[in-house]
């Protein structure tokens, strides 16, 4: 045999060596592949984004107005249990259900806008109204009554990519939100009556007064609104924006916190929860949240419920900024300071009333969030914010309101 025998394969230093290139490599390329797939996430979001402001458009040149948001069909709470056709949604309908056919759901809203018939828990045959039951029902209630699958429908449009909810406790979940301006005082309604449809004008100050001076949003809850409507420009108003959907986390986004400090409509109540924020994880709220109190079950979170026109479902407001936290008075029902959210880093996307969707950092200028917000609610102790006033809230407050005649220059 011949002393120089040639050596074959690798030494064990060697091979060692060339793992550990190979590990430094992947890990040098695993950051840039997750970038790259979140940005085809985004891209994906904003062009759902871009299918509801189309929808909008083609609602608005069919029937002359944008969709209501709070209307459907009235009556009694009665009417969701009567033992033979099932009720009424008592004017809680999204303006996401009647856009339902104008962004390729033409199915469900057959299902919608027709009888539904079903079977109960005990095997009985159940048949909905056409426009569907209350829309905030919880899952248990599907069950006893017999499931109102549209109400429980995911739509894919609805859904962002980037938001890693899904399924139970959610009946239907949404990440997109419709702007009601920059006040939350009467976000559950007011202006009609649920019962009979009719204008209601008790109260001190009276009810409509009340809701005219603060449902300063392209979309003003039970109330019909146009393009015409917007002075400020529809280029300068933002029609709706981006939430994310509760993942049972505490986090100060999704999960509401109960102001017990003072009137959230007063000075200083946009920023009363934030005492309850965890000082060690400032995107949660803490375990023990004194002085406030976290709100809501499992399904009574944000955007958990498409089809309802409730605030922590589907509205948002121009108070704080993009993805501050869940605020309010009242539990979920109306009174809720509802910033919009995404997971997106450094902010979310709005739609404009041209349809453009615009990303707005979480740092725009955003005006005082202590001030009182607009209105004439009895309590109301601010008296720079009185009604037709600028808003509050500077650039991001004054692009939520419709016809307040701020000034837009810093807008990109």
């Amino acid at each position: 045999m011949s002393k120089l025998q040639k050596r074959v394969g690798f030494t064990l230093v060697e091979l060692l060596v060339v793992i550990a290139i190979i590990g430094v490599l992947v890990g040098l390329l695993l950051p840039a592949v997750q970038a790259a797939r979140e940005a085809a996430r985004r891209m994906s979001c904003s062009n759902n984004f871009k299918q509801i402001g189309l929808a909008i458009h083609n609602y608005h040149s069919t029937y002359k107005q944008l969709p209501t948001h709070g209307g459907g069909t009235k009556g009694s709470h009665a009417g969701r249990h009567e033992s033979g056709q099932r009720g009424n949604n008592r004017l809680e309908r999204s303006a996401l259900v009647p856009l339902t056919p104008f962004f390729e759901q033409q199915a469900l809203w057959e299902q919608i806008s027709n009888p539904y018939q079903t079977t109960d828990d005990s095997g009985g045959v159940r048949v909905y109204n056409p426009m569907g039951p209350w829309p905030g029902m919880p899952l248990s209630a599907h069950l006893t009554w017999g499931y109102y699958d549209p109400w429980i429908t995911n739509i894919p449009t609805l859904r962002c990519p980037s938001d890693p909810g899904v399924g139970l406790p959610a009946p239907g979940r949404t990440n997109y939100a419709l702007c009601t301006g920059d006040s939350c005082d009467t976000g559950f309604g007011g202006a009609l009556n649920r019962l009979t449809g009719i204008p209601q004008s008790g109260g001190t100050p009276p009810m409509n007064e009340r809701v005219r001076a603060s449902q300063r949003g392209a979309f003003a809850v039970q109330l019909d609104s146009k393009f015409r409507d917007v002075l400020d420009g529809l280029s300068n108003t933002i029609f709706a924006g981006e939430i994310a959907t509760d993942l049972g986390d505490r986090d100060k986004r999704t999960h509401l916190a109960d102001n017990m400090v003072s009137n959230i409509l007063n000075q200083g109540g946009n920023l009363a929860c934030r005492v309850s924020l965890d000082p060690e994880r400032p995107l949660f709220w803490s375990d023990t949240p004194t002085p406030n109190t976290l709100r809501g079950s499992g399904d009574q979170q944000r955007g958990m419920k498409w089809a309802s026109l409730l605030p922590i479902f589907t509205q948002m407001l121009t108070i704080l900024p993009p993805n501050a936290e869940l605020c309010g008075n009242n539990f979920y029902y109306s009174i809720v300071v509802a910033p919009p959210s995404s997971r997106h880093q450094g902010g979310v996307h709005v739609l404009m009333g041209d349809g453009a969707v615009k990303f707005v950092t979480d740092s725009i200028e955003a005006g005082d969030g202590g001030r009182g917000q607009v209105g004439v609610h009895a309590a109301h102790d601010d008296p720079l914010s009185v009604p037709g006033s600028v808003s509050p809230y500077g650039l991001w407050g004054a692009l939520g309101t419709r016809a307040s005649s701020e000034v837009i220059s810093d807008f990109p």
